[in-house]
C-alpha cells in the first residue's frame, strides 16, 4: 500500500533527494567512500558546501551584502543566537505560537523584550495585526509559519528597524524579498533536508554592534570567516540539502514551488470548508499552506480516534494533531505530491460518506 507522508518534520523528501543520497552511502563523488566518512575538509565535499550556499542565494534572490551559513543545533539553537549577536538593549518579537514563545523567553536572557502583539488569547490561531513596532528596538523578530497551529504570515513586513524571521517550515515554498530582511534562519527537515542543519541568511552590517564578549561559536563571523567549516558540519545534512535545491531549481524555482503549494493547499482547505463532519480550526485569512490544521465538528468529536485510524488504513501518514490543537494536521511540505493530498481528501469524503448524520 502505498503512504502518504504528512509528517510535521522530519517530513517527506524528493524522491531525487533520497535516490540521490543512497548512493553517496555507498560512494561519494566517486571517492571510494562513504558520504558518511568522507573528510568535510575534502575538495569533494568543500564542493558541495559552495554549491548549496550558491543555489540557496540563486533561488531567493539574495542580494549583495548577505551571508549563508550552515550550522548544527536546530533552529532552537538560533532562539539564543540571535539575541547573543544583535540584542544590545530592546528588541521587538510577534507571539505567534510555541516556537515563537521560545524565542521571546531566550532573548529576554540578554536583554529587554517588548511583545508587540499576541495571538495567544485564542490559542493562537491567528496572525495579530494593527500592531506598532518600536523605532528604538535593536530588532524585530516573527515566525513566518507556525507548524503547530496552522498559521502563515505571507507577506515581507516593512518595519524601519533590522527584521528578523525563524521561516523553519516555509522557506524555499514561496519567494521571499531578502532584502527586506536583516536574518533569516530555518532548520531544514521541513522543506530542505533531513534533521541536523539549519540555514542562516543574514545581511553582514548587522554584526559586531553589541557590547558583550561572544564565545567563538556562538559568533555568526566566525563561522562566515569559515565558510560554515570551523568545525565539522552535519555533512549528510548538507548534501541532501544540496540534492533538494537541485531539484527546486529543475522544477522551475520558487515561484513554481508556490503555485504547486497553493494548488495542494486550496485542494485541502476547500473539502475541509464543505465538510459536513470536519472544520478547519484557524481564521481563514492566515491559514498555513504547509501544515493544514481540522478537527471533527461538533456532534463528531466522538469519531476522532475512528477517522484516524480509517485514514492511517488508507495509507495516511502523520496526521494527528499536535496535543496543543488536537484533531488532525496534514503538512504540505514541498516533496509532499498533489497526489497525496488528493488521496487524504478522498479519505475524509470516503469518511464522512458513511458517518455523515
Amino acid at each position: 500500500m502505498k503512504k502518504h507522508n504528512f509528517n510535521p518534520g522530519p517530513s517527506i523528501l524528493p524522491q531525487f533527494t533520497i535516490d540521490g543520497c543512497v548512493e553517496a552511502l555507498k560512494d561519494f563523488s566517486g571517492t571510494g567512500l562513504s558520504l558518511l566518512e568522507v573528510s568535510h575538509r575534502s575538495k569533494e565535499f568543500e564542493a558541495v558546501n559552495d554549491e548549496a550556499m550558491a543555489l540557496i542565494s540563486e533561488l531567493l534572490g539574495i542580494p549583495a551584502g548577505y551571508h549563508v551559513l550552515f550550522l548544527g543545533g536546530g533552529a532552537s539553537t538560533q532562539f539564543f543566537t540571535v539575541p547573543y549577536n544583535l540584542l544590545e538593549k530592546k528588541a521587538a518579537y510577534l507571539n505567534t505560537g510555541t516556537w515563537a514563545s521560545g524565542a521571546i523567553k531566550q532573548a529576554k536572557l540578554f536583554g529587554e523584550v517588548e511583545v508587540v502583539a499576541s495571538s495567544e488569547d485564542r490559542n493562537f490561531t491567528y496572525i495579530p495585526k494593527g500592531y506598532s513596532v518600536p523605532s528604538d528596538a535593536d530588532y524585530f523578530h516573527f515566525t513566518t509559519n507556525n507548524t503547530i497551529y496552522g498559521t502563515e504570515l505571507l507577506t515581507d513586513p516593512k518595519v524601519a528597524i533590522p527584521l528578523v524571521a525563524d521561516m523553519s517550515s516555509d522557506i524555499f515554498s514561496r519567494p521571499v524579498d531578502v532584502s527586506r530582511y536583516a536574518l533569516i534562519y530555518a532548520g531544514a527537515q521541513k522543506n530542505l533536508g533531513p534533521a541536523g542543519v539549519t540555514v542562516i541568511i543574514m545581511r553582514e552590517d548587522i554584526l559586531g554592534k553589541v557590547s558583550r564578549p561572544l564565545p567563538e561559536m556562538v559568533d555568526y563571523r566566525t563561522h562566515i570567516k569559515a565558510k560554515s567549516l570551523k568545525n565539522t558540519p552535519p555533512v549528510f545534512a548538507i548534501y541532501a540539502s544540496l540534492l533538494t535545491l537541485r531539484w527546486l531549481k529543475q522544477l522551475g524555482g520558487l515561484k513554481e514551488m508556490e503555485k504547486l503549494n497553493i494548488a495542494k493547499a486550496s485542494l485541502l482547505y476547500d473539502a475541509i470548508d464543505e465538510s459536513r463532519i470536519f472544520t478547519g480550526t484557524v481564521a481563514k485569512e492566515d491559514r498555513s499552506r504547509m501544515n493544514v490544521c481540522f478537527v471533527m465538528k461538533e456532534g463528531y468529536q466522538d469519531m476522532e480516534e475512528e477517522f484516524a485510524k480509517f485514514a492511517g488504513s488508507k495509507g495516511m501518514v502523520g496526521i494527528k494533531g499536535h496535543r496543543s490543537v488536537g484533531g488532525f494536521r496534514a503538512s504540505l511540505y514541498n516533496a509532499l505530491p498533489l497526489d497525496s493530498v488528493k488521496a487524504l481528501v478522498g479519505c475524509m469524503q470516503e469518511f464522512e460518506k458513511a458517518h455523515a448524520k
